[in-house]
């Protein structure tokens, strides 16, 4: 989990070592449905390492899926957890060879630490780093140059959705978005919601959204959504849902992103992207899908994946800055730090309906 987020082995020998060591409490995970407020040590500052004291921190729909399952796809919960990794502090510890943060200056983290090793790391996409280390929160030491000091007029709170929307914009990276590309977003839900907003950023002139809730449909209509179509949850209906989706687009869909991860959502990106168009499959969604490839493929349309992400916290500060994107509206929910707050807020956040984005503020 890296020097944020400690596992339990890691959190003993640190306790056992770690006589005159700050404690700190953060949330852990320590069975199916149950998360438990207890203290940790935290390690010592290292040359290029900063310590943060955390601020605010949002809920990501893993973080759901951990306390519910304590696995996503591959990735199993062995031992406590801490939770948590969409976040921003304050700093309050520099090690000696950082230079570009002073001790008061406001982050937001990155929260993958990679090996800088692998084959991965010396190509430029670390973030496919198999010995990635990727830290939990509050309180927690951490690079320094995975830190991003906050301009005045953005947030501690904009600054921890720094980490969605890193998501949105490496998904619009990889698929090529830009000012001639005809969007479709498949699913409302928070990471569809940020890559609306990356797309928009990044040119596209006309974006359609795709949901089986009109709520949520009703929030990316308000953030910029060109077109919001309700579809069902029947397989059966993804021909004429198609019709209606490209109808709502009026001209060619050049890129998908799927934002939901079901068969039917990619069965129909699938469909509805034009020949030589391409597919992008966002987060990690259902492990085993059955999907129409054979007509996607002698159309030539290209199905892409992305996992986490790279070098997009600068990019994602500036939009916040410029104010080219506005993620305040994704703010649905707001709790403080205890035992009580913590389990309510995750039980908002796995309900959905009005909640988009959940937010502790330490």
């Amino acid at each position: 989990m890296g020097k944020g987020g400690k596992g339990a082995e890691a959190a003993a020998a640190a306790a056992a070592a770690g006589a005159g060591e700050e404690e700190n409490m953060a949330a852990w995970l320590v069975a199916k449905n149950t998360l438990k407020i207890m203290p940790f040590k935290l390690p010592p500052v290292g040359p290029y390492d900063v310590r943060v004291r955390m601020k605010a921190v949002g809920i990501c729909g893993s973080d759901v899926h951990y306390l519910r399952e304590m696995r996503i796809a591959h990735f199993v919960v062995k031992e406590p957890m801490v939770i948590g990794h969409e976040c921003a502090g304050v700093i309050e510890e520099v090690g000696s060879g950082v230079t570009h943060l002073a001790v008061g200056d406001r982050v937001a983290l990155e929260p993958g630490i990679s090996c800088w090793r692998c084959r991965h790391c010396k190509g430029g996409r670390y973030n496919l780093c198999e010995d990635m280390k990727f830290f939990a929160t509050p309180p927690i030491v951490h690079p320094g140059d995975l830190c991003f000091k906050l301009p005045e007029n953005v947030s501690l709170e904009e600054g921890a959705m720094c980490e969605p929307l890193s998501v949105g914009v490496h998904a619009c990276r990889r698929a090529d978005v830009g000012p001639e590309t005809g969007v479709l977003i498949m699913g409302a839900g928070p990471i569809g919601l940020v890559t609306l907003l990356a797309a928009r950023a990044f040119g596209a002139p006309r974006v359609v959204i795709v949901d089986v809730d009109e709520h949520r449909l009703s929030v990316a209509r308000s953030l910029g959504a060109d077109a919001a179509v309700r579809v069902s949850a029947r397989a059966e209906d993804v021909g004429e849902e198609v019709e209606r989706i490209r109808a709502a687009m009026g001209g060619d869909i050049d890129v998908s992103l799927d934002c939901a991860g079901f068969s039917k959502t990619v069965a129909t990106a699938l469909q509805a992207t034009r020949g030589g168009g391409k597919v992008c499959l966002v987060g990690m969604g259902h492990n085993e899908m059955t999907v129409p490839l054979t007509s996607a493929a002698i159309r030539e349309v290209d199905v892409v994946g992305i996992f986490r992400y790279k070098d997009t916290w600068p990019l994602c500060i500036e939009f916040l800055r410029s104010g080219k994107i506005d993620v305040k509206p994704l703010i649905t929910h707001r709790f403080g730090f205890s035992q009580e707050d913590v389990e309510e807020a995750f039980e908002v956040s796995a309900r959905g309906r009005d909640a988009i984005k959940v937010m502790f503020n330490l």
